[in-house]
């Protein structure tokens, strides 16, 4: 073994010598601490013969140390590095008012904030000296056109699309029954409209380029399903998507362990088989095969 990168497991080895050595000629106690080094030198020894780890094998026992700072890294970070103001995407003063208010404790803020707030994209109201008259409704506005037979008077704020199978059956319950306390509508996304979305909120039924909630086994629209879940007096709106576009990391796609029973049943699609939206719906694709466009 040359270089300097063995330099640490030959010290160790030089110790655990000079351990042995005292144990045998000095006193039996040191025995313990030659068989603590023993075990550093054996360990150091596996790194210097395997193949798998090139760290390891060139930087054999103190190449482990790297993988002890990555373990603790976050939380070094965390606690000793990083300011309160500084996290990404909810710094420490956030999440802690999160927290607070989640236990119904310490809801209010004193004033004063840490925030550098004329830093450029930082917004905030003005106080008024002479505020105006509390605005009583809601503001609003009517989804109405030729032909529509219950036209909607939806709200500006509403719960955007997010789909059963990326959140849980319970985050879907709270957002329908947050979206009926508020008086404001709830998009299903376009995973498909679930018994979870059924607790009283507006909904905004999304049907994604996949048709998940109305399609038929070979993956085309159906009509019947569309009929039947459209008329349900909670779907208020249907929201057509006709592209599905780029998504960061796995979006667009479902891996076949996530599609549970539950979720094929919804969706429509065949259990514990990768579920994937297509780009656009199997009607465009049809329209453009027979326009010869590929």
């Amino acid at each position: 073994m040359r270089g300097p990168q063995f330099t640490f497991l030959g010290v160790v080895a030089v110790l655990f010598t000079i351990a042995v050595t005292l144990a045998v000629l000095v006193n039996g106690d040191f025995g313990w601490l030659a068989a603590v080094i023993g075990i550093f030198v054996i360990v150091g020894v596996i790194d210097f013969v395997q193949v798998r780890h090139s760290v390891r094998r060139n930087y054999p026992l103190f190449g482990r140390l790297r993988w002890i700072g990555e373990e603790f890294r976050p939380e070094i970070q965390q606690y000793f590095v990083e300011q309160d103001t500084e996290g990404k995407p909810f710094d420490r003063t956030h999440r802690s008012l999160v927290y607070q208010r989640a236990k119904n404790m310490h809801g209010e803020q004193p004033f004063g904030t840490q925030l550098d707030v004329y830093a450029p994209g930082h917004e905030w109201f003005s106080h008024s000296l002479a505020p105006k008259p509390q605005y009583e409704d809601q503001f609003r506005v009517l989804l109405d056109g030729q032909g529509v037979e219950k036209p909607y008077d939806m709200s500006l704020l509403n719960v955007s699309a997010m789909s059963f199978g990326s959140l849980s059956s319970n985050a879907i319950i709270a957002l329908n029954q947050g979206a009926n306390k508020g008086g404001f509508a709830h998009d299903t996304g376009e995973g498909g409209l679930s018994e979870y979305h059924k607790h009283g909120g507006d909904l905004v039924w999304e049907i994604g380029t996949g048709y998940f909630g109305t399609r038929t086994p070979d993956g085309r629209f159906d009509p019947d399903q569309f009929s039947e879940t459209s008329n349900l007096d909670q779907v208020k709106c249907v929201s057509i998507k006709l592209s599905q576009g780029a998504k960061p990391g796995l979006g667009g796609v479902m891996p076949a362990a996530k599609v549970t029973a539950e979720i094929a049943r919804i969706r429509g699609v065949p259990e514990g088989v990768k579920c994937v939206s297509p780009p656009v719906p199997l009607c465009v694709l049809d329209a453009r095969g027979t326009a010869g466009v590929r």
